[in-house]
């Protein structure tokens, strides 16, 4: 079910955990970190604990979904938590949002894992910074209080399909173009792609002394040789203009219509999805 921008932000969030449970972030004076009113009590030497915008370390991992809170302190006691490259058995141990903490080897966050499917019109930009105009950000602000980012590119002017989540590890498999996850464009040009000019991309070729190789490539059926389906594992969408560009063809339209299983099926241009616990395993699977 496609879920729309509404005020609360409320959907299924797919991953580890309860759907309808809260996702946890570190907005100061937001629980899980509620601002100390009372004084601070003086120590000989500085306390971590007077910044509210911290956690305790098994709370950190609790909320990842990785293990309950007392599984963290004993995994901690063991030494299989790191913080910033360093083994951690301290009890009571703090850490900031920005710490990068790992469990057994895995990079973890302190929220929920939440996978967010977007179907993107022309006119936004695909970045979390600031002061660049319509941003993606902006179509999926109220989708969920997580910290999640896009993965991959969309250019400004460009269509279709773009994934957001706060999960590092579907991030990585992603950004591996040998083994990531296929997408599939629609990509419409200036003029027919003539047939010889196919086969040379079905085949690669070098551009600059680099091989420009995609997964699949074919004229849409019932349409014009000016509109081709074009299947590659590279996260942005700058090959597709290199590649035609080096064949003398101009692009019209860019349009991502599938990524890995997930299609634009329900989702209307603008709208967003959470994705089911079953498309997230499937995901993961590819």
């Amino acid at each position: 079910m496609t879920k729309h921008q509404d005020s609360k932000g409320k959907g299924k969030t797919s991953g580890r955990g309860n759907a309808n449970s809260k996702t946890n972030s570190f907005t100061k004076g937001s629980a899980p970190f509620k601002k100390n009113t009372q004084p601070a009590k003086k120590t000989s030497q500085p306390s971590r604990s007077s910044n509210p915008d911290e956690m305790r370390l098994n709370k950190y991992i609790a909320n990842s979904g990785m293990c309950s809170r007392r599984e963290a302190d004993e995994n901690i006691a063991i030494g299989l938590v790191m913080v910033n490259g360093k083994v951690i058995t301290e009890m009571g141990y703090k850490v900031k949002r920005t710490d990068e903490v790992r469990f057994d080897g895995q990079r973890i966050t302190p929220e929920l894992p939440v996978y967010i499917l977007l179907n993107k019109p022309k006119g936004f930009a695909t970045t979390t910074a600031e002061g660049k105009g319509r941003t993606v950000m902006d179509l999926v602000a109220n989708a969920t209080s997580a910290n999640i980012k896009p993965i991959g590119r969309l250019g400004r002017n460009s269509l279709g399909l773009l994934l957001f989540t706060n999960d590092d590890i579907v991030v990585q498999k992603f950004t591996n173009s040998k083994s990531g996850v296929a997408r599939l464009f629609q990509v419409e040009l200036d003029k027919n792609l003539k047939f010889e000019d196919l086969k040379k991309i079905q085949e690669g070729f070098k551009v600059e002394g680099k091989l420009v190789a995609v997964e699949e490539i074919s004229y849409i059926q019932g349409e014009s040789k000016n509109q081709v389906g074009i299947k590659i594992k590279n996260t942005g969408n700058t090959i597709l203009r290199t590649i035609f560009e080096e064949l003398n063809y101009d692009i019209v339209k860019i349009d991502c219509v599938a990524i890995g299983h997930l299609t634009k099926k329900d989702i209307p241009r603008g709208h967003w999805k959470h994705l089911t616990e079953q498309e997230v395993n499937t995901l993961k699977m590819l």
